[in-house]
């Protein structure tokens, strides 16, 4: 396995590969980027990894600088997994202050863009500058951050990129609570509790399933019973699949998305609905 740290040495590295497969990651890996990992050499003769911590999508007021960074312990998660590593520092992704940004639809502004504002800007930026450094036939993004899966599928549609885009399957914890390098922020109490999004979500699903079509109701019940229990919520949604347009009583395909805090901790889940015969 190579590490590689420049745009220039990465490139020579690769102009020989033809069927290469990447996984843009920020790093502090868990389970759910390992499974990426595995699923990428279905797809490829190359994989690719990325750990690159990028600063156009954190807020003033987020967790840039406490963010985990953890290249050691990564690579050797990454033996055996991954052909290559490319862990850029930020002046190699940036060597000038970037200007030029993508005009991305309203979407970018719903959900987790409401709370976070600029940040699927700043994500779409450097995965752009990614796929286009390391072009790639194929990159695969978790479900976990299932709005992000979906802007990137519009950004590589509606730009004409050359590759496919996977989504993997969201990794859980035995009691299901969703993988995430975040989730190292909370506490053992909160571990605890942090379980009751997933089973929220899932409530949710049944009722759906079992023929709950109010899905406005739905949505304030989960935000109140997350908010008793101390929760911060900033969404709990019904979307549809493909558009995540809200969803109506004629969708059959469905995701419930929800972000909510916990302490200093912010936890993303969603839960797919398929209504279809």
């Amino acid at each position: 396995m190579q590490i590689i740290s420049t745009i220039a040495a990465l490139r020579e590295c690769l102009k020989q590969e033809r069927a290469i497969a990447f996984v843009p990651t920020m790093g502090n890996l868990h389970e759910g980027h390992l499974n990426l990992m595995r699923q990428a050499r279905e797809h490829g003769g190359c994989v690719v990894a990325s750990i690159f911590v990028n600063p156009l999508q954190f807020g003033p007021n987020e967790d840039f600088d406490q963010y985990p960074r953890t290249l050691i312990a990564d690579c050797a998660k990454l033996q055996g997994l991954a052909d290559v590593v490319f862990a850029p520092a930020v002046n190699e992704m940036y060597p000038v202050q970037q200007t030029l940004f993508i005009e991305l639809p309203p979407l970018a502004n719903e959900l987790c863009g409401a709370a976070r504002p600029g940040h699927f800007r700043g994500m779409a930026t450097v995965v752009l500058k990614l796929l286009n450094i390391v072009q790639p036939q194929v990159a695969l993004f978790g479900k976990k951050d299932y709005q992000q899966l979906h802007l990137v599928r519009q950004l590589v549609a509606q730009l004409n990129l050359p590759l496919c885009i996977v989504g993997g399957e969201t990794v859980r914890a035995a009691d299901g609570l969703a993988l995430s390098s975040r989730n190292q922020y909370l506490t053992e109490a909160e571990r605890g509790e942090a379980v009751f999004l997933s089973q929220t979500l899932q409530g949710m699903r049944q009722a759906i399933l079992q023929g709950a079509r109010n899905f406005e109701l739905l949505q304030q019940q989960a935000v109140q019973a997350l908010a008793i229990r101390g929760w911060a919520v900033d969404y709990v949604s019904v979307r549809n699949q493909s558009d995540l347009r809200p969803a109506d009583c004629e969708s059959d395909e469905l995701v419930i998305l929800a972000a909510a805090r916990l302490g200093r901790t912010r936890l993303l889940d969603n839960v797919e609905v398929g209504l279809g015969g």
